[in-house]
């Protein structure tokens, strides 16, 4: 009695180190920390600022160019009929500037590749997310391995103290003892391998979060993740909503802006020019040259350049929009397809849960209770008692195959 009031004042103070030791994280949590703190999410960013900078200078015009030099100077030992003819020191200044519609191209260039971005950092957004989500709903089915694990193994210490009980008394044999304890040792080793593999995805839970990997936290073992299939789902979903067709989609429109950037070259750049001569004789005046220049890129010799880019960049649009077409009708088949088999395993799975192993405790139960009457050899349980674990076993990987195709189906429609 006194033995049995001390276990109960241990685990009473054990308990509020077991409820509190460990975080409770919450699916939405664990997602909410992902998109905040992942360093490659924020990489992203980083690049869009660094677009939006690079459009913000694409209406810079050239440097200007400015030079000093002689300007009809004779050479020296050349005979000089008067001092007009000692040339003069010339200043020359000199700005290209660009056509305004070539810049604003440009500009709108640069920020369509921030869009196109915006819609890669969303693809990397949705496979984290997934990927926190498949490691979440692992250690759930792990959670609940260990659980039926523990339940197995309490039955069989029970199975083997009646053993132990009963072998005096030339109730039973020392084989069965025997046979009790390595079934015992057995489940511990799959206790011990359980617990690994929480300890795995846990660490790589807290990489995704860019927390340290030691830092101990649990999961919602009350949740219950069900198959919701999404009732609009065809090609207009897809397009709206994939963030990897918006990504196509930016790029085909980024493709059209550089398009517009190259046919752009068709129109003039201009040049001003603006030279001073100031004569180093003082009979002669100051002098001056102001010249405007313009380009001529219609010319046949230069304007094969542009018109054979904006021809190349056409075909490649056009090549971009059937590759969303082909990728929009592939993904509605295989996500259909899914929709399909979720169904059908959640039907197995219901089987597992209202029929199979309820049928398999009854038998297991009834196996016990003939063994205490002694109407059961221990063989008989142990057989009753691999077949529950053999079932519980293969429910929980059918169970973590069907958590994980929720999750492809879910990154599939990103929801």
């Amino acid at each position: 009695m006194y033995s049995i009031r001390n276990t109960i004042c241990t685990l009473l103070l054990s308990l509020p180190t077991v409820l509190f030791g460990q975080q409770v994280l919450t699916i939405d949590q664990v997602l909410e920390e992902v998109a905040r703190n992942h360093p490659s999410l924020q990489a992203f960013e980083s690049r869009v600022r660094s677009n939006e900078a690079k459009a913000a200078g694409a209406k810079a015009w050239m440097a200007p160019m400015v030079g000093a030099g002689t300007f009809m100077t004779p050479y020296p030992g050349a005979e000089l009929m008067d001092d007009a003819e000692k040339g003069a020191w010339m200043f020359s200044a000199e700005q290209d500037i660009p056509n305004p519609s070539k810049t604003k191209a440009k500009e709108k260039s640069v920020l369509a590749q921030s869009a196109v971005i915006q819609a890669e950092q969303k693809i990397k957004a949705n496979q984290l997310r997934a990927r926190a989500k498949e490691l979440y709903y692992g250690m759930l089915t792990l959670h609940k391995r260990s659980a039926y694990q523990q339940e197995s193994k309490m039955i069989m210490q029970t199975m083997k103290k009646l053993a132990e009980v009963r072998y005096p008394y030339n109730q039973g044999s020392l084989g069965m003892i025997f046979k009790a304890e390595g079934r015992l040792y057995e489940t511990d080793n799959m206790l011990l391998m359980t617990a690994g593999e929480i300890k795995s995805k846990k660490i790589a839970l807290n990489a995704l979060m860019n927390r340290r990997a030691d830092v101990d936290f649990t999961v919602d073992t009350t949740l219950r993740v069900g198959f919701s299939p999404l009732a609009s789902l065809d090609t207009s979903y897809l397009s709206a909503n994939r963030s990897d067709i918006i990504q196509m989609d930016r790029s085909i429109l980024a493709m059209e802006r550089n398009i517009q950037q190259m046919r752009e070259e068709a129109k003039p750049d201009f040049r001003i020019r603006f030279e001073h001569m100031a004569n180093r004789s003082q009979m002669m005046p100051n002098q001056y040259s102001l010249m405007g220049m313009i380009s001529i890129p219609i010319a046949p010799w230069s304007s094969g350049m542009y018109k054979s880019e904006v021809k190349a960049m056409s075909f490649e649009q056009e090549a971009m929009r059937k590759e969303k077409e082909s990728m929009l009708t592939e993904m509605l088949g295989m996500t259909r397809g899914m929709e399909n088999d979720l169904r059908n395993m959640e039907k197995q799975l219901r089987n597992y849960e209202d029929k199979i192993l309820p049928a398999l405790k009854k038998n297991l139960k009834v196996s016990m209770l003939s063994y205490q009457e002694n109407k059961e050899d221990l063989n008989t349980v142990i057989d009753g008692w691999e077949a529950v674990n053999m079932a519980e076993m293969t429910y929980v990987d059918q169970l973590q195959r069907f958590y994980e195709m929720i999750v492809e189906y879910e990154k599939n429609i990103e929801r």
